[in-house]
C-alpha cells in the first residue's frame, strides 16, 4: 500500500460522500445506520454512522478487498439553541475545502466564513492519529467531534 495513493483516494472519497450535500446514501447494512460508499481504482471507502445531532461512526478503506485504513469518530452539537442543519451545512462546506495543512482525514486546520469557523487539530500521522474537530459560531464552540484511527495491518501469524 502506498500512503500517498491512499491519502489521495481518501480525500476524493470524503468529498464525494458526506461532504457533498447531494451525495446519495448507500443501503444500510446495520439497523439504524446511515452509510456512504465510494469506490475507485481498487479502493473502496465505507462510512457508517448512527445518530444525527449526536452521532458515532466509522470509516474504513479497503484496497482490493482488504481493510487498510480506518477511523472512528464521535460528534456532538453542543448548543441546544443552534440548529443541526446550520451546523452540518457549515461542516460540509468546510470539508469540501482543498488543503494540505493536516493529514487528510477530515478537513483543513482552519476555515472561516462570516462569523463561523471550522477548526481541526490532529496528533500523530496518517498511520496512527487522534484529532479534534470544532465549529464555532462567533466565539462559541457549538460542535465538537473526536476522531482516531490509522493504518490497519493483519498479523503475519
Amino acid at each position: 500500500m502506498h500512503i500517498e495513493t491512499l491519502t489521495k483516494f481518501l480525500n476524493e472519497a470524503n468529498k464525494a460522500t458526506y461532504a457533498d450535500k447531494n451525495a446519495e446514501k448507500a443501503v444500510s447494512s446495520r439497523a439504524g445506520s446511515k452509510e456512504y460508499h465510494f469506490e475507485k481504482g481498487g479502493f473502496a471507502y465505507h462510512d457508517t454512522y448512527f445518530g444525527s445531532r449526536d452521532f458515532i461512526g466509522e470509516e474504513i478503506v479497503y484496497e482490493n478487498g482488504d481493510p487498510v485504513w480506518g477511523m472512528n469518530y464521535f460528534g456532538v452539537v453542543l448548543d441546544e439553541e443552534v440548529s443541526e442543519k446550520e451546523v452540518f451545512d457549515f461542516l460540509r462546506e468546510a470539508l469540501m475545502q482543498e488543503y494540505e495543512d493536516v493529514i487528510p482525514v477530515r478537513g483543513p486546520s482552519n476555515f472561516s466564513s462570516g462569523d463561523k469557523e471550522y477548526r481541526f487539530s490532529v496528533e500523530g500521522d496518517f498511520a496512527n492519529f487522534s484529532g479534534k474537530e470544532e465549529i464555532l459560531f462567533g466565539e462559541k464552540v457549538v460542535y465538537r467531534c473526536l476522531v482516531h484511527g490509522g493504518v490497519i495491518e493483519e498479523s503475519s501469524k
